[in-house]
């Protein structure tokens, strides 16, 4: 099993979510996410994109897994911030407002 399979099972289970629904939202059918998930076919790109998306990740983590995050934050640090010292306590609260602000969105969207 790919790191990639592993985490979009785990992703998707840490939601509470099902397969049809990540499926209805990357609008593919259910079985062609299934595929995904137990590592017999990769996604294209822009399907991987809109997965990051969904799961409030970026396609590093999605790939590589958690453990290559911190390279991924010291790259969310220079974009936010540029060359300013910028703690991880700021950077987690930057993550969470950004995951909320999300989850609005979503929340919005559904309820239209």
């Amino acid at each position: 099993m790919s790191v990639f399979s592993e985490n979009i099972r785990r992703l998707r289970a840490e939601k509470g979510v099902s397969q049809a629904t990540v499926a209805e939202y990357l609008q593919i059918t259910k079985q062609a996410y299934s595929l995904y998930e137990t590592d017999r076919r990769e996604p294209d790109f822009d399907t991987l994109v809109k997965l990051a998306e969904y799961f409030g990740t970026d396609t590093d983590c999605l790939l590589k897994g958690a453990e290559n995050s911190a390279v991924s934050d010291s790259r969310l640090k220079f974009a936010l911030f540029g060359d300013a010292e910028i703690d991880d306590d700021v950077l987690d609260d930057v993550k969470r407002l950004a995951k909320l602000q999300l989850e609005l969105r979503r929340s919005k969207e559904e309820n239209k």
